[in-house]
């Protein structure tokens, strides 16, 4: 066959990837009748299609490009390593130095005592390996009846059965038998959309204490783990109220279950510090890293986990892994973008400068006619729209205000994504000040193009009670 070049025209791209490419959480056919967007090139925080626009990347790619595009330190940290390893593996009683040095620099960076590193190649395999994890702990612990694991409904944790079934995603449960046994969902800490009148430091608790009424309904010797994000990204940069996490830990401590924190998305700088779980003061005992921890450079992620964990663990032979477990590329890779985010200073400028700005600039769009709540931490925001502010009050078509504002933001060359009706951002952390303005000025442009629509379509609409 003859191979297409990033230079080809976009319409035969589109239909070579039509013909014989199946895309993640996409509807083909709808996809193919209107032809994907070919990305061919990027630098910065910025994209270049096969039409030729400059789009600006308000997502960081799938939230994890944290240092930026076009950092060629990492291709010839990659080129370096393939030359002298490309790969082995690390099962076997076998290691190479790229693991062990990652391993050693996630344990300096990581909060607390954990100090053990399980290496997946995403967070979907992270969060499958800390599901075998947990139930080994405490089986060898003497508690193998201590097997459900309780997750919040509209979680992401991943999209493998495992992890799937941990998340909380119904859309994700209705395909493929998800979710498998063991696995409790309680709600979500989501004030805006689920909070009613209560205010939102008694809803936080009220959402933290469905964690205890859980684990007293199901036995708590048959409860092994909570797991959980520190800000719900996927869900919709769901921000915690300030009381959430304190009574979750609590209650963590109390009962005796471990505690995953998923830091898939919040890690490695994204809320201003280098994990989300210093951000909320949380102890976990296993963290669930990807995305930031090599900048999308390669896939890489792993299971952090405390010296008591680790310990336990290491009493019987853990019968998991995967092929590329401590690939040695990857693990380059990420040190390279580690020893960048580290010494540039990018977490501690996005905690002092940058992520204060974007918070300014970002809440200013709450006066919009369309937008009921901003909600930011760091670099992660959200914006809910509403036809009716005062009530929150959803739309009567759920969804479509949503996809029209981003499809207006498409054309308006910004990528912001939509979760429902919850418009959401998570740029680079090396975004600069003049970038978060054409950012949110480009966001104002697209919620006026979105609400004249709406209008024009007979869309501002509340939903019947």
């Amino acid at each position: 066959m003859t191979l297409l070049t990033p230079n080809s025209p976009t319409e035969d791209l589109q239909a070579l990837d039509a013909a014989h490419h199946l895309h993640p959480f996409t509807h083909g056919d709808e996809l193919a009748a209107k032809g994907a967007r070919i990305v061919t090139r990027a630098e910065g925080c910025w994209l270049t299609d096969s039409d030729g626009n400059r789009i600006l990347d308000g997502m960081a790619g799938l939230w994890c490009v944290n240092i930026g595009y076009g950092r060629s330190e990492l291709a010839d940290a990659a080129h370096r390593q393939m030359l002298e390893l490309p790969y082995y593996n690390t099962f076997f009683q076998t290691s190479h130095v790229p693991a062990l040095n990652l391993a050693a620099k996630l344990a300096e960076l990581a909060p607390g005592d954990l100090n053990h590193v399980f290496f997946a190649s995403s967070g979907s395999e992270a969060n499958d390996t800390n599901l075998r994890l947990v139930r080994t702990y405490w089986e060898e612990k003497g508690e193998p009846e201590r097997q459900v694991i309780i997750s919040r409904w509209n979680a992401y944790h991943g999209s493998s059965v495992g992890s799937g079934s941990l998340g909380g995603m119904k859309g994700m449960h209705a395909q493929g038998g998800m979710p498998i046994p063991g696995i409790h969902h309680i709600d979500q800490p989501n004030w805006w959309s689920e909070g009613g009148y209560t205010t939102p430091e008694a809803f936080g608790l009220e959402r933290a204490q469905a964690l205890e009424t859980a684990i007293l309904e199901i036995g708590p010797e048959k409860v092994a783990a909570f797991i959980a994000e520190p800000i719900q990204g996927a869900g919709g940069v769901i921000v915690p109220p300030e009381t959430y996490w304190p009574e979750i830990q609590r209650i963590a401590k109390k009962y005796g279950i471990l505690l995953i924190v998923d830091e898939v998305i919040c890690g490695f700088g994204r809320t201003g510090n280098w994990f989300a779980s210093q951000t909320y003061d949380i102890q976990p005992d296993i963290m669930t890293v990807a995305k930031g921890l090599s900048s999308g450079y390669q896939p890489i992620g792993a299971s952090i986990v405390t010296d008591e964990v680790a310990g336990v663990i290491a009493n019987t032979e853990f019968n998991h892994g995967y092929t590329y477990s401590g690939h040695p590329v990857a693990c380059a890779v990420a040190l390279e973008n580690l020893r960048i985010l580290e010494e540039e200073g990018i977490v501690d400028r996005v905690r002092d400068e940058t992520a204060p700005y974007l918070k300014e600039r970002f809440e200013s769009l709450a006066d919009h006619p369309l937008v009921g709540e901003v909600k930011i931490v760091g670099m992660m925001g959200s914006l809910a729209l509403t036809p009716d502010k005062a009530t929150r009050a959803p739309f009567a078509e759920p969804g479509t205000a949503g996809l029209i504002c981003r499809e207006r933001c498409f054309a308006n060359n910004l990528i912001m994504r939509h979760v429902g009706d919850r418009m959401v951002i998570s740029p680079p952390l090396v975004i600069s000040k003049d970038e978060i303005d054409t950012l949110v000025d480009r966001a104002r442009k697209s919620l006026d193009e979105a609400l004249a629509q709406l209008k024009a379509e007979g869309l501002m609409r509340v939903a019947a009670e």
